[in-house]
């Protein structure tokens, strides 16, 4: 076990190792191959770990260890137990002896515990949530620091007490642990058991065994990870590895596994370890120096062999790079509370000890030297590394000391931990000498202009710890069997002794960049030297000094000095808070610090100071220079109109939405509807009735005004009805909320309105959401800034949280803040702004094109035109040399100084002081010539806008004083403005160029200024942008050059980045040029400009054209070259320089429109739409125009004031390159005047993105990539107050969605204390989310506030459309077919019918409504002369138009479907706490009905809440009856008759709440259901009573549903008079009548008459809408009302007349809303088969019974328009095959027996389609012969609108129209029974040749007919006029004969 064989290196060994390696390195997937040497190391080393190791025995059980573990997991077979004794317990938590272990069961027991032994708790894993009790030899386990534990175990079983277990196997065995792998006491005995106060036994420490989880960092090397780092590219060295970055924005710690995020009282802010990166290529140099490294470095990193003996088997590992390891490791971290020191909180078991700490000085004292800073010009970083650090004496204002690097080597000594989770815990964390000599190659191949990135190092570490074991686990788990005994691969890294020597090795190729110090003691006498090597100048080209005391007896000691000065001043200045960073600046221009700079600049001009050089230019050039300049932009602005130019390419557009904000706005709306949707009842959206808004934004003035812009352009706040007509600005600012001090007052305002509106959904836009999330338990910012934290004190308050009436809205272009672990919004709530290609397919077609970040990012990539991001070298260097010089100075003042140096310099070129443009930069003369020259090439003025971003105030304040200044003296205040632009203050702008914008943009208000950025459009400005952060405004699309070069480039994160990228973010007209112009212009390119340093080998190429497709999209702007490459090019090199070929964009003809800022508001960045048609550039297609102007100096050009350009044309073939230059061209032309080329420079601009100028370092970091093919910039740490979960996370994937993107910062990122979210946490994760939260997220400057804004317009249009209905408004058909002596029989103003008066009314036997427009009409003798002219009025195609129906809002008396929940009607609709859901019983109810010859068997379903109305037989619970009231009976509350409402497939739909239409009145409502149907009704609506139909009518129409309730309730009435009668109430008391209603009605209206007029005839008259309630005990009141048999009102309809009112009465035909007297209709029965006009046809029968039918017309119904279920619920289809196919009406007949395919359908159901569509086949004669129907024999079927027919009734005393004189053209017999006889048929006259259709149940009874009603005396019938339903014969089809009249 223990014996080692290292150092006896024999032949037969070596050639075992050798072969076994090279067949690892042919199986590995790994390119290099395993150091043979580092396998066979010599024993003297091994001795040497040994030694440090402690003791020999220590070592021994280290390697036992590993061979226990290595053995317990390799091996593919699982480990086998030995098999149990027979009969023994084999329980798990009991020993073999059957006695109970587990600790909840025996901690109060006493437990014999013997001399030496402890109690401790095993872990089975069977049982995870128990500790078995063991008692173990302390000698067998580990002391407090995890070692001196003996080898082997001995131990007792505390339950049955046996003793003497000398293995733990054996042990194992009998407490019954059952493992499946190799037992090991490491692995089981888990914890120490104590007692507590009470006596009782419980859980204490953890067992700190060596190697465990539980420490930070191993004391010896020998403890160390035996891994090997394999050095080259594989282990991510190149320039190609993640470099998230830890931020300077705040104080925390950087993320680590262990680390603890709570502390609040923080050591020096940590920051990133730099924000410099590789460009992501390296020079030839740099590769040379990696490939040496590795050539180098392979051999000598050597390892120590540990057995020699029999190999053992490796631990099976799991590849990290398995899919689940990547993509799930989810490291928690466990916060602690801080002692409040300046050690950060960590968790207890990540310090050894106290002295082990790095934070923590020991040791000896360093003496920094005096004048440090002087002498070096920089102040060092030291970094803090492993082991002990000095305490530093002295001087030490001039060193900085960072933990940073500590943190990092220890976040990646706890990677292994992850693994752990996994099982693979033998795998060992990267040794410290291994980290150390990664961060010795790591900075060696940095370049000068670099600086070290801590995410960098951390991918580093991780990649080559996890290749190593990769390659390991990759060999030991090949399935193949092995030839040669596998060699072990446990293999000792570098060790102590060897680092130094392998770190200087790897220094010594870089030309002294990095320094190695080596010392024998402490770190103390390093960093002594290092400082002396400092003073003496010896370290004047090292970067870093790499500091190592590597003493043999105990761990390493390390830090590293950043000595290099721009490394050094980056370092240091990313340790800076943002407000630390601010008053930093402050401090050095109040105290004067920075005057020095100034004085310094001047000695730089040889013709002295600067400003005296201005002052004399000025008095030199007072009046000429003005008048020259100033005469182009004042002539063509003068308002005169006298024949002045006017730029035409400036127009006002149309505020529209485009495809993709309305795309986004629906998206934005399904995720409401689904939130409403899901069960969790959040949000009610059928209760809210309109929608208001409250927009916040940041404490920006300018983005404020931007916001109520688009707010007050959008009309949003007259389309929601918020506002009416005349609309203020006051009004307005009500809806927006800027989040400063006052912000609380207007939101308190707001949260009152929520309340006071439990109606109104309030929809809260919190826009720029990434701004401020500051915790507002935990602000770190001084208590001066109010803002601060108030989005958490406003936003996550406990009202907003807990209103249901509030949805909150989080727009941002930077979500990843809001994507933590802690984030309250639900990753289903996430909204991403939809990509506009998929697939390269254009999804959503717009006519421009969005320029962002990535588009920015391709501009740079080869093959592209001149790209827009670029950095200025020269300005860079100057910057350098000018920080060596002031090394106190923070960098910010002095970027900002030379930069203003630059424009000053170059304003000065352009004016002609020509010697200036020595002092300024290549591209800064550029942006400036541009800027001053552009409003002369408009007619109108127009010019470019250059922004400069500087984001210190105070130095934006010195900027702007400074250029206003120089602005002056050179007389160009009126050729463009200076702006400064301040977060916290508006826009002022001098009042000429407020007159020019005025006349611009059509302005008439006297006192109109700008206030927004927008509103600049065309103004020749410099916009100083200040503020630490953008704050959401938009540009204006005149915007030309964007100058970030000073933007703060130390603290680098994710969202800082992207959004200073963001200002630049522009949409370009995407037009596809098919024709290439290019046109050299004195705008583009200056003919002096200086060579550039940077970039030299760059091509001079002609604009490309932006085209919409990504193929081919171009730079529109080129990098301009000049060929001198003098520095002080004199006038003459300048001339030669115009030979040089320059070129610009794409020639546009001067029509060519622009854009207004009006509408650029309303377009440009975030804001609805811009659908813009512009005109196509119109050049011979045979030619390809280049236009190349050769212009004088510029001196000369402004002494002639030359305004004029000489060009030539020239001409070449379409086929030339795009990118050839002009002399390419033929020979030049005379020089001609050419106006036209001269255009508006604004037009131009707004046609291609602006140019971007970058600091170099953050040009690094955007254009370089990592190893994924992201740009480096997406793997920083994406904002300052989150961190990295861990640091051993997947890097981001190229390929990934905005959603993947965001599951992945969800995974990896977590808040720090400072954030809001931070507190966020719960154990059920979903429980987190905030249900109404929802999160939108698309790039800058897109057009989300256009979005959001057509959003809430669309969700208030949804609002109102689920409070209103589709109601079918009809007028009433028929009309002209009226008796013509119609007279009123009532007063307009009576309530009720008189009985005798209406007894008295003709019944009218039209139908008039409008539903039954195809079906045919009834004639009564008086009608048919009218009733010719019908046909004209229908057309055919008439009768498939969609009904008519008109939209209404529902009113408080509707009936409303399952959707409908509010507080009233909970209880109606069984959501009663005293009822549970569904509690409701069967009964079954049977009565006979002679008709149908048997016995008809209903069902009720009877709520538990609904008992009442039922009479139920006493010992049984029988349901006896359905109580009825009295005739008599009066109550206000309380309706008498039941009301039916018979459904089909409307579950949902059916408008079954009638608890608001009856205005809450005590009503039986009873829903008559099909069997089929009844469990989804049922679940629907638990608290109605459901009558179920026998399973026969499953497939019956409503006929059989109206037959049944009608039956049903007659039988009712006699068992109610029969039981009311032994009570002593008459019969005819009892209340007769019934309600039976349609589904779809849904609200009702009543006509008020107003007969106050001066003529009995005068009536006013008004409709309103009224509770059902109302109208039933209105009609119920009605005088004799049990006379009547039918009661019914009109169907409502908007065109309502006043002569349909005027008769408040009718006698004619009710439909869909009927109170029926069951006692008076007895003898008339509904037809139980019918599916259409049943209810015309059982008027029919009512009527010629005698009885009354009444019409209330001053009552009217509205039907909805409900589109599934009801009659639309049968499908006829065939019998045959499944496959749906249209089967037309004609086929539903054919000839019986024959082989026509049968339909799956009713025979009834097909009759009448046919009927309804074909009956002119069987009546010829009536087809449109009005005035000669058919007859029509006991009942109405439905003939089409063509045929008229005439009912009678065979019954006698039956009431019939007069038929003398009427001839009919045809006779329809239908099912006839005994009445009707021969004699009866042979009283009516027909025309020759009419048609007779005889329809019976069988053919049998079709030949009794004919003889019964000797049928043959007049008709004459053949064979083959039989025909039969197309039904097969079980499904009993009908059969008809058809017979012509003789």
């Amino acid at each position: 076990m223990g014996n080692s064989y290292a150092g006896q290196l024999k032949t037969t060994r070596f050639e075992e190792v050798l072969h076994n390696s090279i067949e690892a390195s042919l199986r590995s997937n790994n390119l290099v191959p395993r150091p043979i040497f580092s396998q066979l190391y010599l024993e003297a080393e091994q001795q040497l770990s040994a030694l440090e190791a402690g003791s020999r025995a220590d070592n021994e059980e280290e390697e036992e260890d590993e061979e226990e573990e290595g053995s317990e997991s390799s091996s593919p077979l699982s480990y086998q137990m030995k098999p149990p004794p027979e009969g023994c317990c084999t329980t798990d938590g009991f020993c073999q002896a059957g006695k109970d272990l587990r600790l909840v069961s025996i901690s109060n027991e006493h437990i014999e515990v013997p001399s030496g032994f402890l109690l401790v708790g095993a872990k089975s894993p069977n049982l995870p949530d128990h500790l078995l009790v063991c008692a173990v030899d302390k000698r067998f386990l580990p002391d407090d620091n995890g070692h001196n534990a003996l080898l082997g175990f001995s131990g007792n079983c505390v339950g049955c007490g046996k003793k003497g277990f000398c293995y733990f196997t054996e042990f194992s065995n009998h407490i019954n642990l059952k493992l499946t792998t190799q037992p090991k006491k490491q692995k089981h005995l888990k914890y120490y058991l104590v007692r507590n106060a009470q006596g009782a036994l419980t859980k204490g420490s953890v067992i700190c065994w060596k190697g465990a989880e539980f420490r930070s960092r191993p004391p010896s090397s020998s403890t160390c990870s035996r891994t090997l780092f394999q050095l080259p590219e594989s282990s991510g060295l190149s320039g190609s590895t993640s470099s998230e970055l830890v931020p300077a924005a705040n104080p925390s710690t950087p993320a680590g596994t262990q680390q603890s995020a709570t502390a609040t009282d923080h050591i020096p802010p940590t920051a990133a370890f730099s924000s410099a990166v590789y460009n992501g290529k390296e020079s030839p140099k740099q590769q040379l120096v990696k490939n040496n490294l590795s050539v180098l470095a392979r051999p000598s990193v050597l390892g120590t062999l540990t057995n020699t003996g029999p190999p053992k088997k490796r631990h099976k590992g799991w590849s990290p790079e398995s899919p689940s390891s990547t993509e799930t490791w989810n490291l928690q971290l466990n916060p602690q509370a801080s002692n409040g020191g300046s050690l950060p909180s960590l968790p207890q078991s990540a310090l050894v000890g106290p002295a082990s700490s790095p934070m923590v000085g020991s040791g000896e004292p360093v003496s920094v030297p005096d004048n440090l800073l002087k002498i070096c010009k920089a102040k060092p970083v030291i970094l803090k590394g492993h082991g002990n650090f000095p305490y530093l004496c002295g001087n030490i204002n001039d060193v900085i000391v960072s933990p940073l690097l500590y943190t990092c080597y220890r976040n990646s000594q706890s990677l292994s931990k992850a693994y752990e989770q996994y099982g693979a815990s033998t795998i060992q964390p990267i040794s410290e000498e291994m980290q150390l000599l990664l961060t010795v190659y790591y900075l060696v191949q940095l370049a000068s202009d670099q600086v070290p990135l801590i995410e960098d190092l951390e991918q580093i570490f991780m990649r080559s710890w996890r290749e190593s074991h990769v390659s390991e686990i990759r060999q030991y788990q090949q399935a193949v069997p092995q030839t040669f005994p596998q060699t072990p691969s446990q293999i000792t890294p570098v060790t102590s002794a060897q680092l130094p020597w392998l770190a200087g090795l790897a220094a010594s190729s870089c030309n002294n960049s990095v320094h190695i110090i080596e010392c024998s003691y402490s770190l103390a006498e390093g960093l002594s030297e290092m400082f002396k090597l400092l003073i003496e100048g010896k370290l004047v080209k090292t970067n870093y000094v790499v500091i190592i005391c590597a003493s043999r007896n105990r761990a390493i000691d390390s830090c590293i000095v950043i000595t290099g000065k721009y490394q050094a001043r980056v370092l240091s200045e990313s340790m800076l808070t943002p407000s630390d960073y601010q008053k930093e600046v402050n401090y050095q221009l109040v105290t004067g610090k920075v005057e020095t700079l100034g004085s310094f600049f001047n000695t730089l001009c040889p013709e002295g100071d600067i400003d005296l050089l201005l002052e004399k230019f000025y008095q030199e050039n007072q009046g000429h220079i003005s008048s020259s300049l100033s005469a182009s932009v004042n002539k063509p602005t003068a308002p005169n109109g006298t024949g002045a130019a006017v730029c035409t390419g400036y127009e006002i557009e149309r505020h529209e939405i485009r495809p993709f904000q309305l795309a986004v706005a629906q998206k934005l709306l399904s995720h409401i509807c689904s939130i409403a949707d899901s069960s969790t009842q959040n949000l009610d959206l059928g209760s809210f009735e309109k929608i208001d808004f409250l927009i916040c934004v940041p404490p920006s003035e300018v983005t404020y005004q931007q916001t109520l812009f688009h707010l007050w352009h959008s009309g949003i706040l007259l389309e929601l009805g918020l506002e009416k007509e005349h609309l203020t600005k006051q009004r307005v600012e009500e809806y927006v909320m800027k989040l400063d001090a006052e912000a609380q007052i207007k939101f308190k305002v707001f949260l009152q309105n929520s309340m006071q509106n439990p109606h109104t959904l309030f929809v809260l836009i919190h826009d720029h959401a990434h701004w401020d999330l500051m915790s507002a338990m935990h602000s770190l910012y001084p208590q001066t800034e109010l803002s601060t934290g108030l989005v958490d004190r406003l936003l996550n308050c406990r009202e907003v949280k807990e209103a249901p009436n509030i949805v909150t809205l989080h727009v941002t272009s930077f979500p990843y803040a809001l994507q933590t672990q802690h984030t309250h919004i639900s990753p289903y709530n996430e909204i991403h702004w939809p990509s506009s290609y998929s697939n390269g397919v254009d999804l959503y077609h717009e006519n421009r094109k969005y320029f962002g970040l990535s588009e920015f990012i391709e501009s740079t990539l080869s093959g592209h035109s001149i790209p827009l991001l670029r950095y200025d070298s020269s300005f860079e260097a100057m910057v350098m040399a000018v920080g060596k010089r002031f090394p106190r100075l923070h960098s910010a003042v002095i970027r900002t100084f030379v930069l203003i140096q630059h424009y000053s310099a170059a304003m000065m070129a352009v004016c002609g002081l020509s010697q200036m443009k020595n002092y300024t930069s290549v591209e800064t003369l550029e942006i400036t010539q541009n800027l001053i020259n552009s409003s002369r090439q408009c007619p109108s003025g127009h010019g470019l806008m250059v922004v400069l971003r500087i984001p210190c105030t105070p130095l934006a304040a010195v900027a702007y004083e400074r250029l206003y200044n120089v602005r002056e003296r050179l007389a160009l205040e009126d050729n463009f403005e200076i702006i400064l632009g301040s977060p916290n203050s508006g826009i002022t702008v001098g009042k000429h160029f407020v007159e020019q914008l005025k006349v611009w943009q059509k302005i008439e208000d006297v006192d109109w200024r700008p206030q927004t950025y927008l509103e600049l459009e065309g103004l020749p400005c410099i916009l100083i942008f200040s503020g630490m952060d953008p704050q959401g405004e938009s540009l204006p699309r005149s915007l030309r050059y964007c100058d970030l070069r000073l933007i703060n480039s130390s603290s680098l994160v994710r969202t800082t980045l992207e959004q200073e990228l963001g200002l630049a973010a522009y949409f370009v007209s995407s037009e596809v040029h098919t024709e290439k112009a290019v046109v050299n212009d004195v705008l583009e390119s200056d003919p002096e400009k200086l060579s550039s340093t940077d970039n030299e080998d760059e091509e001079v190429a002609t604009e490309g054209i932006i085209s919409s497709s990504t193929s081919e999209k171009r730079s529109p702007m080129k990098r301009e070259r000049s060929c001198s490459h003098d520095s002080a090019s004199s006038s003459l090199s300048s001339k030669a320089s115009t030979s040089c070929s320059e070129s610009s964009p794409p020639l546009i003809t001067a029509g060519d429109t622009a854009k207004s800022p009006h509408q650029v508001l309303s377009n440009s960045a975030e804001e609805a739409a811009n659908n813009y048609e512009r005109q196509k550039q119109r050049v011979d297609k045979g030619a390809q125009t280049t236009v190349s102007k050769h212009l004088p100096p510029v001196t000369e050009q402004l002494d002639t004031k030359q305004n004029i350009k000489s060009a030539q044309i020239s001409i070449t073939s379409t086929s030339s390159s795009p990118f050839s230059s002009s002399s390419s061209s033929s020979a030049p032309t005379h020089n001609s005047f050419i106006l036209q080329t001269s255009q508006c420079t604004m037009t131009k601009a707004s046609k291609q993105p602006p140019i971007v100028f970058l600091p170099k370092l953050v040009y690094d970091i955007i254009t370089s990539t990592d190893s994924s093919g992201l740009p480096k910039s997406s793997s920083l740490l994406p904002y300052h107050s989150v961190m990295w979960a861990s640091s051993f996370r997947p890097l981001m994937s190229k390929m990934m969605t905005s959603t993947e993107q965001s599951l992945y910062y969800r995974q990896w990122t977590v808040p720090k204390p400072i954030h809001m979210d931070y507190n966020n946490r719960n154990e059920g994760r979903m429980d987190t989310f905030h249900p109404r939260r929802l999160l939108l997220s698309g790039p800058p400057q897109i057009g989300k506030t256009g979005a959001y804004l057509q959003f809430l317009s669309i969700l208030s249009r949804m609002l109102i459309r689920l409070t209103e209905v589709d109601v079918y408004d009809e007028e009433e058909i028929n009309i002209n077919v009226k008796e013509e002596s119609y007279q009123y029989y009532h007063q307009p103003g009576d309530l009720w019918p008189d009985l005798e008066t209406f007894k008295k009314m003709p019944f009218d036997y039209t139908i008039h409504d409008p539903k039954y427009e195809d079906a045919s009409l009834i004639c009564s003798k008086l009608q048919t002369i009218n009733s010719e002219d019908r046909s004209i009025s229908r057309r055919q195609e008439d009768m498939y138009t969609r009904r008519q129906t008109t939209r209404m809002r529902l009113s408080k008396y509707a009936a409303y479907n399952t959707y409908h929940h509010c507080e009233q009607c909970h209880q109606y609709m069984g959501f009663n706490p005293r009822y549970q859901l569904y509690e409701s019983t069967l009964h079954a109810f049977a009565f006979s009905y002679s008709m149908l010859g048997e016995e008809i068997q209903l069902h009720f379903i009877i709520p538990k809440s609904k008992e009442h109305h039922f009479v139920f037989s006493q010992p049984g619970r029988q349901l006896e009856s359905m109580r009825l009231p009295l005739v008599t009976d009066k109550s206000e509350d309380y309706i008498k008759s039941p009301t039916f409402t018979p459904t089909t497939g409307r579950h949902e739909h059916g408008l079954f709440n009638l608890y608001h239409a009856m205005d809450g009145a005590s009503h039986l409502h009873v829903l008559v259901v099909k069997e089929y149907e009844m469990a989804i009704y049922k679940k629907y609506w638990p608290n109605h009573i459901m009558l179920v139909l026998p399973s026969i009518f499953n497939s019956a129409g409503v006929g059989a549903a109206h037959f049944l309730i009608k039956e049903l309730s007659y039988h009712n009435l006699e068992l109610e008079r029969n039981r009311q009668e032994e009570l002593g109430i008459k019969p005819q008391d009892i209340w007769p009548f019934i309600v039976i209603s349609d589904d779809s009605c849904v609200m009702w209206n009543a006509v008020e008459v107003d007969c106050s007029g001066d003529r009995k005839s005068d009536y006013m008259w008004t409709e309103r809408n009224v509770s059902l309630k109302q109208i039933l005990q209105h009609i119920e009141a009605t005088p004799n009302v049990t006379h009547y048999a039918l009661i019914g009102m009109r169907k409502w309809s908007s065109k309502t007349n006043s002569a349909e009112i005027k008769e408040p009465f009718s006698c004619c035909h009710v439909h869909d809303f009927i109170m029926l007297n069951v006692d008076l209709t007895q003898n008339v029965q509904y037809n139980q088969n019918r599916f259409t006009c049943d209810d015309v046809d059982f008027n029919l029968r009512v009527h010629s019974a005698g009885l009354l039918i009444c019409r209330f017309n001053h009552f009217s119904v509205m039907k909805k328009q409900i589109a599934v279920g009801g009659q639309r619920s049968f499908h006829i289809k065939s019998k045959v095959s499944d496959t749906p196919v249209s089967i037309s009406p004609a086929q539903y007949i054919c000839a019986p027996d024959s082989k026509h395919t049968f339909l799956a359908a009713p025979a009834q159901l097909l009759l009448e389609k046919y009927l309804q569509y074909h009956s002119h086949r069987f009546f010829p004669l009536s087809l449109k012969n009005y005035s000669h129907p058919v007859l029509s024999v006991d009942c109405y079927l439905n003939l089409g609108p063509q045929i008229a027919v005439c009912y009678v009734s065979s019954r006698p005393h039956s009431l019939n129209i007069s038929s003398s004189g009427l001839t009919f053209s045809g006779l329809l017999l239908y099912l006839c029974d005994s009445f009707v006889v021969a004699s009866f048929l042979k009283k009516f006259h027909f025309l020759k040749g009419a048609t007779l259709c005889v329809i019976c149940q069988d053919r049998n009874s079709l030949r009794q007919t004919v003889v019964r009603l000797e049928l043959e005396d007049e008709w004459q019938f053949r064979l083959r006029d039989e025909f039969q339903t197309a039904n097969a014969k079980e499904d009993r089809p009908l059969f008809f004969l058809t017979g012509r009249h003789i």
